[in-house]
């Protein structure tokens, strides 16, 4: 009788975990664990927030893991057919969409509502690097012109909803993909003068422009607002400004070292609004304080300077212009979060990558990881 020993559990599962990116995971690890200790603080009083977190964060790792054993040829394939099926879904949630506060951005598919616009933050730059990949030996203007087109479109519809903030993060995939793929400096930087002069404005003519009378054109009223509230949030303490102004008293009472783990009397006292999602970095700033923001910060920088070096030994163009997307898109998210808690950004639905709660945000985290995971293994398999 012939007896075959199977191999140990860590031999078999070898071939799995093997290719993983180890500075990539450390950085993912560490902000997780700062995400679970600032929800339990936050949200311990808030329902099943902090159990739901941990399993939306177990669910986006896992996903991470599965996608990361997909190849990057593979994901090129998968391009073409999400980006169309995203399309297809915005244009049913504008037809047949359910409205909440104002806003069509949930469809109803049966079983659940799902938010269409979440599947372009990946299917775009998705797309985008599968374009420039096949125009690669070719690449002329009209390739450029095109791949605007395809970025215009989702944003248009997403922004149309209205879901600003999640169209500015498509929009910022999609631009980081056609700047990998050699946009000229000489059209990026008078864009990039012609915002810097259009704050500038902003900023000297508030007295005139936010009067209740002037109308904007293009935005509309409640973005108007946001952006008033932004220059001067005392105009409305209690109303538009409320956000702003409690998120600045809760990071500014945190001092250096914080009023210490679960003793922050803005957070519990419920004074800062959505403390478990877009404003969370505000209840970390009082309770941690600067100290504890560095070490968040060095966790961010961490990746997205590990997922950078990702994209530039990436063995093909796609690889390296979906690595830098989903880096910089990173970048975003953080920035557009702590600018708008810290009141120098407007206030826009953007969490923060690993603390804000949200199912779907946290599968959209895994997916991108998985993605870079997947590119990161494919460098060193051809390595070796």
């Amino acid at each position: 009788m012939t007896v075959i020993e199977r191999p140990p559990l860590l031999s078999r599962l070898k071939p799995w975990l093997s290719g993983f990116d180890i500075p990539l995971l450390l950085a993912i690890f560490w902000l997780c664990a700062w995400g679970l200790l600032c929800m339990y603080s936050a949200g311990y009083d808030h329902g099943t927030r902090f159990v739901d977190h941990a399993r939306n964060m177990a669910l986006g790792l896992g996903l991470m893991f599965i996608v990361a054993q997909v190849p990057p040829q593979r994901l090129a394939a998968l391009a073409v057919p999400l980006y169309t099926l995203g399309i297809a879904l915005l244009i049913a949630t504008a037809l047949f969409g359910i409205s909440k506060k104002g806003a069509t951005r949930w469809l109803n598919v049966g079983i659940t509502q799902i938010q269409p616009s979440e599947l372009l933050k990946i299917a775009t730059p998705l797309m985008l690097a599968w374009w420039f990949q096949r125009r690669e030996s070719v690449l002329r203007w009209p390739d450029f012109i095109a791949a605007f087109a395809l970025l215009l479109l989702p944003f248009l519809m997403v922004a149309k909803q209205p879901d600003l903030g999640t169209g500015i993060l498509v929009l910022a995939a999609g631009l980081y993909v056609i700047f990998f793929a050699g946009l000229p400096w000489k059209l990026i930087l008078p864009a990039v003068v012609l915002a810097g002069a259009g704050i500038l404005a902003l900023v000297v003519s508030e007295d005139k422009i936010c009067q209740p009378d002037v109308t904007w054109p293009v935005l509309k009223e409640y973005q108007r607002h946001r952006v008033c509230t932004l220059l001067d949030p005392s105009k409305d303490p209690l109303g538009k400004g409320f956000h702003i102004i409690q998120g600045e008293i809760a990071i500014g009472s945190g001092g250096m070292t914080g009023k210490g783990f679960m003793k922050g009397t803005q957070t519990h006292l419920e004074f800062i609004p959505e403390r478990t999602t877009d404003f969370i970095f505000a209840a970390f700033g009082e309770e941690f304080g600067f100290m504890g923001a560095l070490a968040l910060l060095a966790g961010f920088t961490a990746l997205i300077l590990r997922g950078l070096i990702i994209a530039s030994d990436a063995p093909t163009l796609f690889g390296r212009l979906l690595a830098g997307a989903v880096t910089l898109s990173f970048f975003t998210y953080v920035f557009v979060n702590m600018g708008m808690v810290s009141g120098i950004l407007p206030v826009v639905g953007v969490p923060l990558p690993f603390i804000s709660y949200g199912g779907t945000a946290m599968v959209t985290l895994g997916l991108s990881l998985g993605m870079l995971m997947s590119i990161a293994r494919a460098r060193k398999l051809v390595k070796t």
